[in-house]
C-alpha cells in the first residue's frame, strides 16, 4: 500500500495532506524517513512527528463516511494541524476524523466541504478544474465595468495568466465572480493587480453544492443527490 494511503486510512489526514507531511520529512517508516510514493506493508511502523499511527477504531466499512458542507467563519484555518489555533477540525468538532477538501483563506468565509473519506478528497480536487466556485466580494473602491472586464479576461499571477472567468457587479463596491481555478489567494491577488483590496470574500457555491441558508459556523450533511452531482458515478461514496 502507498504510504500516503496508509496514513489516510488511519484517519489522520487526507492523502494530499499526507504527501505534504512526507515531503517535509515528518513521516518515518520503521525509524527511517518516509518518501513520497513509497510502499508500506503489514507490520511496518509509521509515525508522524514521532506519533505512531493506529488503525481506525472501527473496521473499514462498518462506519459510513461523512460529507459535510460548512459555512466557515473568518478566522478559522483550513488545516488538520492540531497545534494550529482555530483549525477547522477542532472548530467543527465532529465525532469522526474529518479533513477539509481544498482550502478557504483564513480571512475568507463561506462554503467549504469536509469529509472522513480520504480517498474522495483527491477525486474532488482533480475535478476542481471543472467545478465552478462562486464568490461574493466587497472591495475598497467602486467597481467599474473596466475592472470586471479585466478580471474576467484573466490576470497575470506568478508567471501565468488566470483562466477566463465570469463576473458581475453587485452594488457600488461589490461583485460576483465564478472561477474554475483554485489558486492560493487568487481573487485577492487578482483584485490587487488592478489596485483593489478585498475587504470581504464569501464563497457561496462549489459546483452543485450551495451555501444556502447556513449561518456562519453552521454545517450540514450533504444529500445523496448533491454527492452524485459533485462526483457522478463515483463508487466510493
Amino acid at each position: 500500500m502507498r504510504l500516503n494511503k496508509h496514513i489516510s486510512d488511519t484517519g489522520f489526514c487526507s492523502r494530499r495532506e499526507a504527501d505534504r507531511l512526507i515531503g517535509e520529512g515528518r513521516v518515518t517508516v520503521n525509524g527511517q524517513r518516509g518518501r513520497v510514493g513509497s510502499e508500506v506493508g503489514e507490520g511496518d511502523e509509521v509515525r508522524v512527528d514521532g506519533q505512531t499511527l493506529k488503525a481506525r477504531s472501527a473496521a473499514k466499512g462498518q462506519r459510513r463516511h461523512v460529507y459535510i458542507a460548512l459555512n466557515k467563519p473568518v478566522g478559522v484555518t483550513c488545516t488538520t494541524e492540531a497545534d494550529v489555533k482555530g483549525n477547522i477540525v477542532d472548530f467543527v468538532g465532529h465525532e469522526q476524523r474529518i479533513f477539509p477538501v481544498g482550502r478557504l483563506d483564513k480571512d475568507s468565509e463561506g462554503l467549504i466541504l469536509l469529509t472522513s473519506n480520504g480517498d474522495i478528497v483527491n477525486a474532488i480536487l482533480r475535478a476542481e478544474n471543472k467545478l465552478e466556485k462562486e464568490y461574493l466580494v466587497v472591495v475598497n473602491h467602486q467597481v467599474s465595468d473596466a475592472f470586471l472586464r479585466g478580471m474576467s479576461r484573466g490576470v497575470p499571477l506568478n508567471g501565468e495568466t488566470t483562466l477566463p472567468c465570469k463576473t458581475g457587479k453587485l452594488g457600488r463596491n461589490g461583485f460576483r465572480i465564478v472561477l474554475v481555478q483554485g489558486l492560493n489567494r487568487q481573487i485577492r491577488l487578482m483584485a490587487s493587480y488592478f489596485g483593489f483590496r478585498v475587504k470581504q470574500l464569501l464563497r457561496v457555491r462549489i459546483g452543485n453544492i450551495k451555501l444556502g441558508h447556513l449561518k456562519p459556523g453552521q454545517w450540514r450533511n450533504l444529500t445523496g443527490p448533491e454527492l452524485q452531482g459533485l462526483l457522478p458515478g463515483h463508487e466510493d461514496l
